[in-house]
C-alpha cells in the first residue's frame, strides 16, 4: 500500500489483511522500481491530504501501471490514478466531507450491493472525466465519477474510503478487488502466519541461541512462544523485574507463562539499577530510551546465567527475541516519512552498541493478529487475551519523576481499578486501561474534616482493534464511582480521580 499521507493509513493496511491478504506499507516517496522489487501481487493507493495538481503535491509516476500489476486508487490515490492515466481532476467547488450518498452505476466491485448507500468522503478536488478505456461505475452529488473500473487492466479506484467503518459495504469494495479482480487467494491465515514466522525464525537463528526479553505482556509471550517452537530449548527467557511492573505481574509471569509454554525462564532482579537510572528524571523520551538501554543491559548481563559453565568455553548468545509489533515501529518513526510520535523503548529506545542480533517476529503484525497466532500456538487466554501493558511498565504512567514511594502509589491505584473492572465484566469491553499518576501536580481536598494536599488519578479506558486509532470506552458511572470512592479512600496522598475522555488521535493511549 502506497501512503500519501492518509489519515487512515493503517487502517487501510489493516483492512486488506481481514481480507486475509498480507499487506506492507510504504512511503509515497518509494519509486516504481522499489515497489517492483517487492513483486507485490497488487498496489493500494491510499488518501492524501494534498490537491493533485498543487505544488509539490505528492506525485505518481504513470510507470507503475506498466507493471501489469493490479491497483486500486482511494481518495487521493483515485484521483492521482486518475490523472496519470489521462483523466481529469478539477477543483470543483463543491466538497464532500462525511457521510455521503453514492449512486451505483455498475461495475463489479459494487455488483449486487445497495444501487445508493451511505459512504464515507473527504474530498475537495474531484475527478470529473475518467481516463479511457475506464468504465464509470458511480457517482455522488460532489463527485461526477466517485468510482471507476478498468477489468481488462485490473485498474479501479474509488473516491470514498472504504476502509473506515462509515462506509458499510467498504470491506466488500476491498476485498472484491483483491479476490475477483487480483484474484489474491485468502491464504493470510493465523495458522499460515505462524508457520511462515517460525521458518523465518529457524532460517535467521539458525544453530545459534537467543534469549527472549518477557515483559509479562501479550506480544512477549508470543514472541517467545514463536521462538521456542522454532529453536527449542536454544532459547532462554528472561524475565527482568524492573520495579515498574503492576501488583502481581512477576507471579503471573513466572508461573502462567513457564506452565504454558515449558520454556526455560532466568529471572533478574534489577529494580535498583532501574531507579537508580531514572532518579530526576521526568522527561518522557528520556525515561524511555534509559528504560530500553537498561533492558539491553538487562539482558546482556543474564547471558552470563542462561550460559553457566560453558560462558567459559567460549559459547555465546548472540540474539535477542523482542515482542514489536507494527503500531511500535510505525510511532517511533519507521519508514520513510514517518512521524516519531514516542520512542518505544524495544525501538527507539535500543542503545547504538547493542550486543545482540535482534528478532522481531512479530514487527509486521498488528496486535489483534499477534492475539490470533498465539491461540495458534496453543498459549492459554490468560495470556493472549490479556489487555496490553507497555514494556516500559508504571515508569511512563507516573507524569514526573519515578520513585519508589510514587510506584506504590500507582500499583494500588491501579489494582483497585483493575479489580473493579473485572468486577463488574468490564474487560472485555475495553482495550487497555492505563491508570496515571500525575506526579508533579497536586490539589487540594478534604478527607476527615481536614485539608488535604494530594495528588490526581487519571482513568484511561480506551476501545482499539491495534492500538493505532482508540476512542475512550463508555464506563457505568457506578463503576466510575467504586473506583473513585475506593482509591481516594484506600490510597494514601491521592485524594481525585479523573477520567480521561480523549480520543486516539489526538491524544496517545498513554500519556507518555
Amino acid at each position: 500500500m502506497v501512503d500519501f499521507g492518509a489519515q487512515y493509513a493503517q487502517l487501510i493496511a489493516r483492512r486488506v489483511r481481514e481480507a486475509k491478504v498480507y499487506s506492507e506499507v510504504v512511503p509515497h516517496t518509494a519509486t516504481v522500481a522499489e515497489i517492483a522489487e517487492r513483486k507485490p501481487r497488487a498496489v493500494v493507493l491510499s488518501g492524501g491530504p494534498s490537491s493533485v495538481y498543487a505544488e509539490g503535491a505528492p506525485s505518481l509516476d504513470p510507470a507503475l501501471f506498466d507493471l501489469g500489476v493490479p491497483v486500486f486508487g482511494i481518495c487521493y490515490g483515485f484521483q492521482a490514478m486518475a490523472d496519470a492515466l489521462g483523466g481529469t481532476v478539477t477543483h470543483t467547488g463543491t466538497r464532500e466531507y462525511g457521510r455521503t450518498d453514492l449512486r451505483v452505476e455498475g461495475g463489479l466491485l459494487h455488483e449486487g450491493l445497495p444501487r445508493t448507500q451511505p459512504v464515507w468522503m473527504s474530498h475537495g478536488d474531484a475527478v470529473t472525466a475518467a481516463p479511457e478505456g475506464f468504465e464509470v461505475t458511480a457517482t455522488s452529488e460532489g463527485a461526477p465519477v466517485a468510482a471507476f473500473e478498468n477489468r481488462a487492466r485490473r485498474l479501479a479506484g474509488v473516491q470514498y474510503h472504504p476502509e473506515v467503518l462509515h462506509s458499510p459495504h467498504g470491506q466488500q469494495v476491498l476485498s472484491r478487488f483483491l479476490h475477483e479482480i487480483a484474484g489474491i487467494p485468502s491464504e493470510w491465515t493465523a495458522a499460515n502466519i505462524a508457520d511462515g514466522l517460525i521458518e523465518q525464525v529457524r532460517e535467521q537463528v539458525g544453530d545459534g541461541k537467543a534469549i527472549c526479553g518477557l515483559s509479562g505482556g501479550v506480544d512477549s509471550a508470543v514472541a517467545a512462544a514463536l521462538v521456542q517452537r522454532a529453536i527449542g530449548d536454544r532459547l532462554t527467557c528472561v524475565f527482568v523485574d524492573h520495579g515498574l511492573m503492576r501488583e502481581g505481574e512477576r507471579a503471573q509471569v513466572e508461573q502462567d507463562f513457564v506452565a504454558a509454554t515449558g520454556a526455560a525462564l532466568v529471572t533478574v532482579d534489577a529494580a535498583d539499577t532501574f531507579l537508580s537510572a531514572l532518579a530526576g528524571v521526568s522527561d518522557p523520551e528520556t525515561k524511555r530510551k534509559i528504560i530500553g538501554r537498561e533492558f539491553i543491559r538487562s539482558f546482556e548481563g543474564a547471558v552470563t546465567d542462561v550460559l553457566g559453565a560453558r560462558a567459559a568455553h567460549g559459547e555465546t548468545v548472540d540474539f535477542l527475541v523482542q515482542g514489536t509489533l507494527y503500531p511500535d515501529v510505525v510511532e517511533s518513526g519507521g519508514g520513510t516519512g514517518t512521524a516519531n510520535i514516542k520512542s518505544h523503548h524495544n525501538v527507539g529506545g535500543l542503545p547504538e552498541d547493542l550486543q545482540f542480533t535482534l528478532v522481531e517476529p512479530l514487527r509486521l503484525l498488528f496486535k489483534d493478529e499477534v492475539r490470533a497466532v498465539g491461540r495458534e500456538l496453543g498459549l492459554p487466554e490468560e495470556i493472549v487475551g490479556r489487555q496490553p501493558f507497555p514494556g516500559p511498565g508504571l515508569g511512563i504512567r507516573i507524569i514526573g519523576e519515578v520513585t519508589r514511594e510514587r510506584l506504590n502509589i500507582l500499583r494500588q491505584a491501579d489494582s483497585i481499578a483493575r479489580e473493579e473492572l473485572t468486577a463488574a465484566g468490564l474487560d472485555g469491553q475495553i482495550w487497555q486501561c492505563p491508570v496515571v499518576l500525575l506526579a508533579d501536580v497536586r490539589s487540594v481536598g478534604v478527607q476527615g474534616d481536614g485539608r488535604t494536599y494530594g495528588h490526581p488519578v487519571v482513568l484511561r479506558p480506551v476501545s482499539s482493534e491495534d492500538a493505532m486509532t482508540a476512542d475512550w470506552t463508555r464506563l457505568p458511572y457506578e463503576t466510575l464511582e467504586r473506583i473513585s470512592t475506593r482509591i481516594t479512600n484506600e490510597v494514601p496522598d491521592v485524594n481525585r480521580v479523573v477520567l480521561d475522555v480523549t480520543s486516539k488521535p489526538p491524544g496517545t493511549i498513554e500519556w507518555e
